[in-house]
């Protein structure tokens, strides 16, 4: 247990790296030592955060500068390398979505955690919403009863303003794929809920993306639950001008419920037998292409679970595990629509 502030150092200086360095600041318990990342820091925009500077996790190590866990904000297919290099260090990570891009790398991860005694803290901070807080309540109280369907559909646009040439957004791997940069936020509250998925089916396409990505910018996908009601994910970045909605539907065996909005922010439908709908705290609502806004404003309650378990308060919200389990379910999801393209490619 810890007496003294925490000692953050941030990875990846870009948006979210300075979303994480600045609500660090804000806590009052926190302390930021350092910032690093591979672009000189003159195009980073980061001198009023006041600290060391380093462009490689390298050179940060060799300055010895004490710290007692990192925060992982890089490209999607540098996490796993890094916490793993973070954790021979001996010290505690925080690592953005996703853990890894692979079930085998989370658990090298989750091993070296193991090993070395040491917290993976995974960023799922659309957990925090109070929409996302009051589903998780009634749906583990029972109040809904059995869970007949659950519909999660995601619909964003994600263009040239987005995917900028030369960047790591759209690259097999570096981003990963539309389901681990854009949605895996929504995966993970529909296992959050619901838990894990099976007999995995799905239809692909990429109506827009051919000169930006590497991958599918839409899907159809349906599973069941094994623990009982079947499921499904229909997503896109294809959206014209702006995002369009990111929603969950649940169809219970006592009523039914809608969460909506750009970034689920928003009870659309709450029809429970014998049950009031509470009033709940606002939810700030997102934008298009990252203000510090919808589920981006629930980061200080990230940081402030790291703090409070480091400090023996409290638990990880979002644990290694589940972070793998979430890049696991979109890894089965995308085994199919690998399968599906090939089978195409050969039917040429």
């Amino acid at each position: 247990m810890m007496e003294d502030k925490i000692k953050f150092v941030v990875i990846g200086s870009g948006h979210i790296g300075k979303r994480h360095a600045t609500m660090i600041r804000e806590n009052s318990e926190s302390e930021l030592v350092a910032l690093i990342d591979i672009k000189p820091k003159e195009e980073l925009d980061i001198d009023h955060f006041n600290v060391p500077f380093y462009q490689s996790i390298a050179d940060f190590l060799a300055s010895e500068i004490p710290f007692d866990i990192a925060s992982i904000c890089t490209p999607n297919g540098l996490h796993a390398e890094q916490s793993i290099q973070i954790l021979e260090e001996n010290k505690h990570v925080v690592c953005e979505k996703p853990m890894g891009l692979t079930k085998d790398n989370c658990e090298k991860i989750i091993f070296k955690s193991l090993q070395m005694s040491k917290h993976v803290f995974c960023v799922m901070q659309n957990r925090y919403s109070p929409p996302s807080q009051w589903i998780k309540s009634i749906v583990d109280e029972g109040v809904l009863g059995k869970t007949f369907m659950v519909q999660l559909n995601c619909y964003w646009n994600r263009d040239d303003r987005y995917y900028k040439k030369g960047g790591w957004k759209g690259t097999q791997d570096l981003d990963g794929g539309t389901l681990f940069t854009q949605f895996s936020h929504f995966v993970d509250i529909m296992y959050w809920l619901f838990g894990d998925i099976k007999n995995i089916q799905g239809k692909f396409a990429d109506f827009t993306h051919q000169d930006n990505t590497d991958f599918e910018d839409s899907g159809f996908v349906s599973f069941d639950f094994i623990q009982g009601g079947m499921g499904a994910i229909n997503y896109s970045t294809a959206v014209a001008n702006k995002n369009l909605e990111s929603s969950i539907t649940i169809i219970g065996e006592k009523g039914s419920v809608k969460i909506g909005g750009q970034y689920m922010n928003e009870v659309v439908e709450c029809n429970i037998e014998n049950y009031k709908m509470p009033k709940l705290p606002p939810t700030n609502p997102g934008n298009d292409y990252g203000a510090y806004k919808g589920s981006a404003a629930n980061h200080h309650y990230v940081i402030q679970n790291v703090v409070d378990t480091l400090k023996g308060r409290n638990t990880a919200t979002t644990n290694a595990l589940e972070g793998l389990k979430v890049v696991e379910i979109i890894e089965r999801i995308y085994k199919v629509r690998d399968e599906q393209f090939n089978s195409h490619e050969i039917n040429k």
